[in-house]
């Protein structure tokens, strides 16, 4: 894994957008919308690994009556998602700095309509798929926190973990749709991060599903067990100077993600 180059004056660079930082998730479980001052049906959106924010604040920009919550641990990373919000001043994009195995601690069941997993770590050896955000651990704790028929929307550059993540979906019961082994090529809306703008400029092809919660389904494991197996399941602690992905730094000042005026994206928006 490659790392990013160290931010130079990290805290003082967060503190400076500290606005746009949710600094205590945790104290937010149940109540985002009542405290974050949204309509009790405003759509809510969680982006899970929003490394340096293109994509989240690309959404933003394009839908600001649907709040988004990007979520990130690498804080050098995060940073840069920060920044390029507050200098756009996104009202509806706030960002959590923590790891996605503390999700069960920070949403209650049912408050979150639709979860972005956007290029993830493959994690390619078998003894590490317990570690990918496609695993069926995960999958039961994002139908923990989605409401009746909320949706993941998945994309990655990776073969192998695709075919992994449609096995995964469909064995946890998510209803699959608008599956594509090359998203680029197909007339799907879509905003790109900044490892897509990469992998686009490389001629590879994109892969990208999107999984709807079924009416009534429920968790396979109860919430013990999923805190349980979160637990278990955390990568390694990594360092503030580490990408998640590995990603070379763009120019801060870069706008990579691309989206489509007077298009929305399907369901709550």
């Amino acid at each position: 894994m490659s790392r990013m180059r160290k931010k130079k004056n990290l805290i003082p660079r967060m503190e400076r957008c500290a606005a746009w930082l949710i600094q205590n998730p945790a104290e937010l479980r149940g109540v985002w919308r009542e405290k974050l001052s949204l309509a009790p049906d405003a759509p809510l959106y969680l982006e899970i690994g929003c490394g340096k924010g293109g994509f989240a604040c690309g959404m933003a920009a394009a839908f600001p009556d649907v709040t988004f919550i990007a979520m990130e641990r690498v804080n050098d990373a995060l940073v840069v998602g920060m920044e390029r919000a507050a200098r756009e001043n996104l009202k509806n994009l706030f960002f959590v700095s923590d790891d996605a195995a503390n999700l069960l601690d920070f949403f209650a069941p049912g408050e979150v309509d639709r979860i972005y997993i956007n290029f993830p770590d493959p994690w390619p050896p078998k003894k590490q798929a317990k570690r990918r955000l496609t695993n069926e651990r995960f999958l039961e704790a994002y139908k923990y926190i989605l409401s009746e028929e909320g949706e993941i929307h998945f994309k990655t550059d990776n073969k192998n973990l695709f075919a992994y993540s449609l096995n995964t979906f469909a064995a946890t019961d998510f209803k699959l749709s608008n599956i594509t082994f090359d998203l680029h090529a197909d007339d799907i809306f879509n905003v790109r991060t900044e490892y897509e703008e990469k992998f686009a400029s490389q001629g590879l092809p994109i892969y990208r599903l999107e999984a709807k919660k079924r009416p009534g389904m429920v968790p396979a494991l109860s919430v013990a067990e999923m805190k349980l197996a979160l637990a278990l399941m955390r990568p390694p602690k990594q360092s503030d100077s580490q990408a998640d992905e590995g990603e070379e730094e763009p120019a801060e000042d870069s706008a990579n993600a691309e989206a489509r005026p007077n298009s929305a994206p399907e369901g709550n928006a």
